[in-house]
């Protein structure tokens, strides 16, 4: 049973600013009856529904509801356009033509600084509160946790951004860009006191909270991408050593509706089904905005499914990376058929075969040979039939899992000198129920020195985690390291494609952007 805390967007309005300013003197006043950030947040339980919109807006269509997937999946090599039914917005930034009006950026950046600002508010009004100290002090970790997630997707992405640390409620709260470092160094902070104040687990009404495995988890990947491989191990030792996540499951069980929050599920966000199939496109709350009991669901079932509208495909780069005995390998790795839906297949409880017909746009080259190929990983039509995966899916997003966090000490220890431990790691991985994969080194991944043991992390992280938005940052790492030969983005040119540009309306906006010294827009926009 799903927890219905995050069921609704519930307390948005109280945390926008309430305070109007008008020319007119007779204008300037407060609505009496009206809650203000001054006066609503006296107790723990107003102070929950503050943390509970920073949730709202978090699963929200703007975020891990549609365009979050996108902006990390469109930013990796892991897929291509499934024909000319993706939108304009979303072939730009595949193709490498984003530009700062790109409304698919847009909605993510607002996003986040949404969430930063409810982050803020709770953060700011918590010390204040009376009632349950417990769940104040927990409260106070979710806050910072999402605060810090926010800056780190804004960081990585667009390079130096504003960075708020208090609730805005006036024009003159107008921030610069801060430099990297100094947001990292925030991130590390908030991520910190997250990870002490957080508990390891939630009984079942409150499951999908942040617990202190996913602060941890955040943390190493934040470290990892900083560069500081040593404090990222120490991080992500903290979520293997806490004893409550297992990789002895079966694969696809962390793509399931049926199999949400189990033993390798670190962090996921909740989705809920809409009934009748329908999704918010405008907001948070309901069909059009206009129903505020509709549950949050995900569009990433209708966006990528086989049978709908099918908008990303799996690029041929990620279907040929699979070890396959037609090209050489020992065994035919059994994730790929867990991944990916190919004509012939079976759905909607095997009632249904796929077709070309059913797959609408164009083909893949698997090992020379032409067909139709679509994303399986989080669709539902595994138990629907045409129809049945339309807008509104309750399959949760899968954030963090256990697998990563061992190919990120994979990483770590290959990189801080200890490949004998990082190919162990790797291993662990493959010895996973039903796949099984013979141990490294192969014949094709030989892992004799840290270059090979690098080949065959980068190999296992794609197999592993392909199309679960981690292959965007790892290119950017990677990249930084000189570790492609080739760029895997065709478009790539350096001291541009490292960052998205920044959003027009920011730099129409905001007039002390680039008060601190750094440029209005990145290089090459």
């Amino acid at each position: 049973m799903k927890p219905k805390y995050i069921k609704y967007s519930i307390g948005v309005a109280l945390l926008m600013v309430v305070t109007i300013i008008a020319c007119e003197k007779q204008l300037n006043k407060t609505n009496p009856s009206y809650p203000t950030l001054e006066t609503y947040f006296r107790n723990t339980d107003e102070l929950l529904k503050g943390t509970n919109s920073i949730y709202s807006i978090v699963h929200s269509g703007s975020l891990i509801g549609r365009e979050w997937f996108f902006i990390h999946d469109l930013r990796s090599d892991d897929v291509s356009s499934g024909g000319g039914q993706l939108e304009v917005p979303r072939a730009q930034i595949l193709n490498g033509a984003t530009t700062p009006d790109n409304k698919v950026m847009s909605d993510v950046w607002n996003g986040l600084y949404t969430t930063i600002h409810r982050a803020n508010t709770v953060i700011k009004y918590a010390p204040g509160v009376t009632g349950d100290l417990a769940l104040r002090d927990r409260n106070l970790g979710e806050a910072k946790f999402f605060r810090a997630w926010a800056l780190f997707e804004l960081v990585s992405m667009w390079g130096p951004v504003p960075m708020y640390l208090e609730p805005v409620t006036s024009p003159s709260q107008f921030q610069p860009r801060a430099t990297e470092a100094s947001i990292y160094e925030q991130i590390i902070k908030d991520f910190t006191d997250a990870a002490a104040a957080l508990p390891p687990s939630y009984p079942d009404a409150d499951r999908g909270r942040v617990t202190k495995g996913a602060a941890n988890a955040m943390l190493g990947r934040v470290q990892m991408q900083k560069g500081d491989y040593g404090a990222a191990k120490n991080a992500l030792l903290a979520v293997k050593n806490s004893g409550l996540y297992s990789i002895n499951i079966p694969y696809s069980d962390n793509f399931l509706e049926e199999t949400e929050f189990n033993q390798e599920s670190i962090w996921e966000a909740v989705f809920f089904e809409n009934k009748p199939n329908t999704f918010n496109w405008g907001g948070e709350t309901g069909p059009n905005g206009d129903d505020p009991s509709q549950a949050q669901g995900t569009v990433r079932n209708q966006e990528y499914s086989p049978i709908a509208w099918r908008n990303l495909i799996p690029s041929n780069r990620f279907l040929n990376e699979f070890e396959n005995t037609a090209t050489g390998a020992a065994k035919t790795d059994p994730r790929f058929a867990m991944t990916v839906y190919q004509t012939g297949d079976k759905y909607n409880n095997g009632a249904s075969v796929l077709t070309d017909d059913d797959q609408n746009g164009n083909s893949s080259v698997l090992n020379g040979v032409t067909k139709k190929i679509s994303w399986r990983k989080f669709m539902i039509i595994y138990k629907h039939g045409k129809g049945g995966d339309r807008a509104g899916g309750g399959n949760n997003q899968r954030i963090i899992r256990y697998a990563d966090v061992l190919l990120m000490l994979a990483e770590c220890e290959n990189e801080l000198g200890n490949k004998d431990v990082a190919v162990d790691y790797l291993n662990q991985v493959r010895d996973r129920t039903g796949v099984n994969m013979p141990h490294y080194p192969t014949t094709q991944y030989p892992t004799g020195d840290k270059t090979a043991v690098t080949r065959a992390i980068m190999h296992e992280r794609t197999v592993e985690l392909g199309d679960e938005e981690v292959r965007n940052r790892d290119i950017l790492r990677w990249r930084k390291k000189g570790y492609f030969t080739t760029d895997p983005l065709s478009y790539f040119k350096a001291g541009r494609d490292e960052l998205l540009p920044i959003p027009q309306q920011e730099i129409d906006n905001n007039p002390q952007l680039a008060s601190g010294g750094i440029n209005k827009q990145n290089g090459g926009y």
